[in-house]
């Protein structure tokens, strides 16, 4: 059936809501049946929509995850009622804190039952309610096409996020009248007033007046598709760009003007030159703790303009100077005319001096001692893809040197948990980003810890016969929570130091290629190997187990109060 002709139809519940899925033009979803969602699967394949089964619930949320954040579209994810709805918890409240936009569709005991306790039935929109941006229990048929037209303009209007739509059972197999309908007139869904002229004034004073500006790139610079505009702004007013964790992409890593990642693992110079600033230009971003450090003594001499479409971030965590609340992309177009060329010699100089010491310190130049180190993995990896893979990474000591030493020229090429710090979110994400974009190269980054929470939908990436490449950062431990022990527990390693099973084995019981990498020299040719495969490769790095990552920010310290590493001893190898 056409769209035509299924308009002002009878339709089951369960037939309106794929209608609805093709009508926001999804073309995959990702889920795991159940009862309370039976109706719905029941007719699925008269649709032309590709449903991918996961092996776990939470892996459904962050393959939606990841397909938004590498498409800019909206994920879709399905669960049943009870357990199948509470184990997408984790993935919801990892799309709310990333602003990532997903709609998820759960099943529900029937109407009736509502509040009886029947058999797995849980208030999921209760228990998620903090954590979407907008959820709705659906009890009658004719409701299910309003609300999720509603979802997805929800989902993707504004600052993005994830939204739930609770789908009663009964509600599903009754028919009703499909009418595919404009939303209604919400005021958080209508367009956002302009940018007033006098802030814009305000800003671009400061801007000219400024001799050490940094420019704070975050999110929002990825999501609002405003790189070219930002690359426009830096070089018109000559300023350095820093990066957050989830910027990187948006600015690319090789333009004279980055400076790289800033915050708690951050590179110190960047660090440095943003408590030594004197206006900070925070595009997209939203000050969280993981970039300031202690904010009695964050930029302490800087000016602070804050460009943010969310105006609940404005000064909720840093006082700033001037904010301009609106669209980066559509504020950065209006603002760069009204600032003139400028150079900042000595200050770009002075930034670069640090730039020098840091390379002094970096273990990439250190004297080969014959151990396998996960910057020399994160380094070769980047060096023989030559940066242009999609890296999808989990959180902890890994995600850390990815940062650091794979360089991202794009948006959208480095996808991570940024707020949540979602351990076991890499490989259901990247599923997610292949077939989001099936062109794409797709590695995966991932400790040992991370990957043994989610390492069952290997499945899933054998059952779908996609290409995925997997690189186990492996120590042994799990890493940062024994970085934090080395350097603040007097290296009581409680519970840190981690049995894993034999990876190779492991991916060879799910028909999977699989690789041991113990010496560097083996990293590039491994991965050329993995890479012209044309299927999914695991490969197993051993590196050094207690390596640290650096610099670090402790906890409640001055962003530039960093643990660094030593300086080589070695000068010719850093030279």
């Amino acid at each position: 059936m056409n769209e035509r002709e299924s308009r002002g139809r009878s339709l089951t519940g369960a037939r309106i809501v794929w209608e609805c899925l093709l009508r926001e033009n999804v073309d995959v979803v990702f889920g795991y049946p159940g009862g309370c969602l039976l109706p719905i699967y029941d007719v699925m394949e008269e649709y032309p929509i590709h449903h991918v089964l996961v092996r776990h619930e939470q892996g459904a949320a962050h393959m939606a995850d990841g397909y938004a954040r590498a498409s800019g579209k909206v994920g879709v994810a399905f669960a049943t009622s009870g357990p199948g709805a509470t184990n997408l918890t984790t993935g919801i409240a990892n799309a709310m804190l990333d602003s990532v936009p997903v709609v998820f569709i759960t099943g529900q005991v029937a109407s009736h039952l509502i509040g009886s306790d029947a058999f797995q039935e849980t208030d999921v929109t209760g228990i998620t309610l903090p954590i979407t941006k907008h959820n709705r229990l659906v009890m009658r048929a004719e409701d299910i096409a309003p609300a999720l037209r509603e979802a997805f303009a929800i989902a993707r209007h504004g600052r993005p996020g994830p939204v739930l739509v609770d789908i009663c059972k009964d509600a599903q197999q009754k028919e009703a009248i499909f009418e595919w309908r404009d939303v209604p007139d919400y005021p958080s869904l209508r367009p956002r007033p302009g940018v007033s002229t006098a802030d814009l004034e305000r800003a671009a004073d400061l801007i000219r007046s400024a001799e050490r500006p940094v420019i704070l790139a975050g999110h929002g610079v990825i999501k609002s598709g405003a790189t070219r505009a930002l690359v426009a702004f830096a070089e018109r007013t000559g300023t350095p760009v820093a990066s957050t964790l989830l910027g990187l992409g948006g600015f690319p890593a090789s333009h004279p003007l980055s400076l790289g990642m800033m915050g708690m693992h951050g590179e110190a110079y960047v660090n440095q030159a943003i408590q030594n600033a004197d206006l900070l230009l925070a595009f997209g971003m939203r000050f969280d703790d993981r970039v300031t450090g202690n904010l009695k003594s964050y930029a302490p001499r800087a000016r602070k303009v804050h460009v943010e479409i969310d105006a609940a971030e404005i000064g909720k965590n840093v006082a700033v100077d001037v904010a301009l609340v609106g669209d980066l992309r559509v504020v950065l177009e209006a603002l760069s005319p009204l600032v003139s060329e400028k150079r900042h010699v000595e200050w770009l100089r002075r930034i670069d001096a640090g730039r020098a010491d840091t390379k002094g310190r970096d273990i990439l130049h250190q004297e080969d001692d014959g151990n396998l180190y996960a910057a020399h993995v994160l380094h070769d990896l980047w060096e023989a893809t030559k940066g242009e893979a999609i890296v999808v990474t989990d959180v902890g000591q890994h995600q850390m040197w990815e940062a650091q030493y794979y360089a991202h020229e794009t948006p959208r090429s480095l996808i991570t948990s940024g707020g949540l710090g979602t351990m076991g979110f890499a490989l259901p994400a990247a599923i997610g980003a292949k077939f989001a974009r099936p062109e794409a190269e797709v590695w995966v980054v991932v400790g040992d810890g991370g990957f043994q929470m989610t390492q069952a939908e290997l499945a899933t990436i054998q059952q779908e016969g996609i290409a995925i490449n997997i690189a186990i950062i492996n120590n042994g431990f799990l890493g940062m929570v024994r970085q934090w022990q080395e350097f603040f527990y007097e290296k009581r390693y409680a519970q840190t130091p981690m049995l894993s099973p034999d990876f190779v084995k492991l991916a060879d019981a799910y028909g999977m290629t699989a690789h041991r990498v113990t010496r560097r020299r083996d990293v590039i040719p491994v991965v050329r190997a993995a890479r012209k495969s044309g299927a999914a490769v695991l490969i197993d790095f051993r590196v050094v187990q207690e390596e640290a990552v650096f610099p670090m920010v402790p906890a409640g310290a001055a962003l530039d109060a960093m643990i660094r590493r030593p300086v080589l001893q070695d000068e010719e190898a850093v030279a």
